[in-house]
């Protein structure tokens, strides 16, 4: 029985393209241009105008995936969490699989527009790639062992990295200078992008596999083979373990580099921020029994993610007192 909220279309129509993770993926990709890329950068070259079509397209194929996702996916979800279920209750089928084909349809030609008005036709791949990823996640990946976590994972690592490659091709094509002119900035851009983009995927590749445990019983009784099912809970604990263990590593690696540049208050924000919430995670994981336990542990992921995203603003304030 779908909840009473999710009766309203309206209300429907939000739980079907996730909203919350949309407005996620939109307040990285600002972030990232406005507090990032055009911090370092002495002088940008993608206008606000094409940037928000770069936002909209990159946001209508993401919607579409989570659509396609839902559709495919209605069975798993009647035995996971049947009070969320909107296709078929309050949804139709056929309106959903129209709405994945328009958004995607709108999506990829928002991206070849902008491609061409970047001058380099090849930027359309992030969004031809990305549409045939999702659409394979949703028939066959996400029943496999990884590799639809990897997938999910992989474009998730792809976001922050958008507004640098869109910014530095379009730069490169219309000024022809710009790439010697801003080599140092182009480099630390590179490098920062790069970590924020690792850093998505980690904890992306994380929460998706905590997703599987909270969802066991319907992917066994649907003939899934994920992580949980193939290898078992414990050892997919011991994996899941091994994975914040490599995040929080790499975290404190860039702690102690900042902390010998004289960033202590992003060191101490990355500790208290983004360290200490993955330690607490851990222990969540590891007591975790039933659906609603590892609910809470991806919620807690969500919220870490965010904190990371919020890091863009302490790379602002550290390059403006240089």
């Amino acid at each position: 029985m779908t909840n009473k909220l999710l009766q309203n279309k309206f209300f429907a129509f939000l739980k079907l393209i996730r909203f919350e993770n949309l407005l996620m993926m939109v307040l990285t990709m600002y972030c990232m241009r406005y507090f990032v890329v055009q911090a370092l950068l002495k002088t940008t070259n993608l206008s606000d105008n094409l940037f928000f079509l770069l936002v909209l397209s990159t946001t209508l194929i993401a919607a579409a995936g989570y659509i396609i996702n839902d559709y495919f996916d209605v069975k798993t979800d009647q035995i996971n969490r049947p009070e969320t279920v909107v296709i078929d209750t309050v949804i139709k089928r056929r309106t959903a699989m129209l709405l994945h084909i328009v958004f995607s349809g709108i999506g990829l030609l928002i991206g070849a527009w902008l491609a061409y008005e970047c001058y380099a036709l090849r930027l359309v791949l992030f969004q031809l790639a990305a549409i045939t990823l999702l659409w394979f996640y949703s028939t066959n990946f996400k029943k496999q062992l990884l590799t639809g976590n990897i997938a999910i994972a992989f474009l998730t690592g792809v976001i922050p990295f958008m507004p640098f490659a869109y910014e530095v091709f379009s730069g490169v094509k219309v000024n022809t200078a710009f790439f010697d002119q801003n080599h140092h900035e182009i480099k630390i851009l590179l490098i920062i992008s790069l970590i924020f983009g690792g850093f998505a995927f980690l904890t992306s590749l994380i929460r998706e596999i905590i997703k599987d445990m909270e969802d066991f019983n319907g992917d066994v009784q649907t003939g899934s083979k994920t992580m949980p099912i193939s290898w078992g809970i414990i050892t997919t604990k011991v994996v899941t373990f091994f994975l914040l263990v490599i995040t929080i590593g790499i975290l404190g690696f860039s702690i102690i580099k900042l902390w010998q540049w004289h960033h202590k208050t992003a060191s101490f924000y990355l500790i208290m921020t983004v360290i200490f919430p993955l330690l607490i995670l851990i222990l969540q994981v590891i007591k975790a029994k039933t659906p609603f336990n590892y609910k809470i542990a991806s919620l807690l992921l969500k919220l870490i993610m965010l904190f990371g995203v919020a890091f863009t603003f302490i790379i602002k304030l550290i390059y403006e007192q240089h």
